[in-house]
């Protein structure tokens, strides 16, 4: 408990609602110099990254936690098959443990083997996928089975080994960049000043487009049931029914606000990202239904009762995005007519 209770301390300090812990400064200094020159000896050429023979687009992060990459990658995905560009992705499958790195995630797999983020993006897409800590493992093995057109990296902005085509950013809207230190005094990956290296940045529950980048909103499309598979139009649980709302994202808040936006009485259920549920995890004492992200959904699916539900979501990229992505793509794929 004491743990929890420093780690939301910390958070809390990241974003304002607390001082920072000033003496942690002394490790954010180190952590900002080891980014810095991290970055410095692939770009001086004392380490070597590997370059892949197709396109490499990277959608990560600058700080930690959960931005709304996924939504973003699969709606990339769903925009390069609309235009026949074969596609895949890789990832690093945090958590996952299978029995050899790289490894090809399937559908039919479980989160605890591959990772949750992995095995929702191929649920929903069906897009080739392979995981790695070592993502240039993962391309290789990609390029040489599947010879994919282009490839995208789930997360892997500070994964230096692997060259890119391009960088896109994901930045949570409400939370911005914190109180713009980096860890552990703040939640930076690397320093403010690398977003002015990077392709684009868009932020995440913007209605409009700010000066330095683009906006993307979550739409709400439906609601399915984990045990069924039912789908159901987002009235089918009426405003003020109050739901036990199953969060375990890098911001569940975000989740419960959208929930309330839509009319229901939120019984906040927060988890730590990642989280693996169990039956004795979600023991509820009420009957209420049970309304979780998908993210959460493709680890319960196995012990799901049937007043368990997903609020399926999708990415709405601005117009000035899309316009931006698709000039991108035709001059990494000149060959192909967007």
């Amino acid at each position: 408990m004491a743990i929890m209770n420093f780690r939301e301390s910390l958070i809390a300090s990241w974003y304002g609602e607390r001082k920072p812990f000033r003496w942690l400064a002394p490790l954010t200094s180190l952590y900002s110099k080891q980014a810095i020159q991290k970055r410095a000896a692939y770009l001086s050429g004392k380490k070597i990254s590997y370059k892949a023979p197709v396109p490499i687009v990277v959608v990560g992060n600058i700080t930690v936690g959960g931005t709304g990459k996924t939504p973003m990658i699969l709606w990339m995905i769903s925009f390069l098959q609309k235009h026949g560009i074969k596609v895949a992705v890789v990832s690093r499958g945090y958590g996952a443990k299978p029995t050899k790195f790289p490894w090809r995630v399937l559908p039919e797999q479980s989160a605890s083997l591959v990772g949750d983020e992995p095995l929702l993006i191929v649920k929903r897409s069906q897009v080739p996928l392979v995981i790695a800590p070592n993502r240039s493992k993962a391309v290789q093995l990609l390029c040489a089975e599947d010879k994919p057109d282009i490839i995208l990296s789930d997360d892997g902005l500070q994964h230096y080994s692997l060259a890119r085509d391009l960088e896109l950013v994901m930045i949570d809207n409400n939370r911005q960049l914190g109180n713009g230190y980096c860890l552990p005094m703040g939640p930076l990956r690397e320093p403010i000043e690398r977003l002015k290296t990077v392709d684009a940045i868009i932020y995440n529950g913007a209605k409009h487009d700010p000066i330095e980048g683009f906006a993307m909103q979550l739409e709400p499309i439906e609601l399915i049931n984990l045990a069924s598979g039912e789908r159901q139009p987002l009235t089918y649980l009426a405003k003020g029914q109050t739901i036990n709302a199953v969060a375990g994202i890098g911001n569940p808040q975000r989740f419960f606000n959208t929930l309330q936006h839509l009319g229901w009485q939120v019984l906040p259920l927060p988890f730590a990202d990642h989280t693996q549920y169990s039956k004795a995890t979600l023991n509820f004492a009420n009957h209420y239904p049970v309304l979780m992200t998908e993210k959460d959904a493709v680890k319960c699916q196995a012990f799901a009762k049937s007043n368990w539900w997903y609020l399926k979501v999708e990415s709405i990229p601005s117009a000035a995005f899309v316009k931006w992505f698709e000039q991108k793509i035709t001059e990494l794929l000149p060959q192909k007519c967007l």
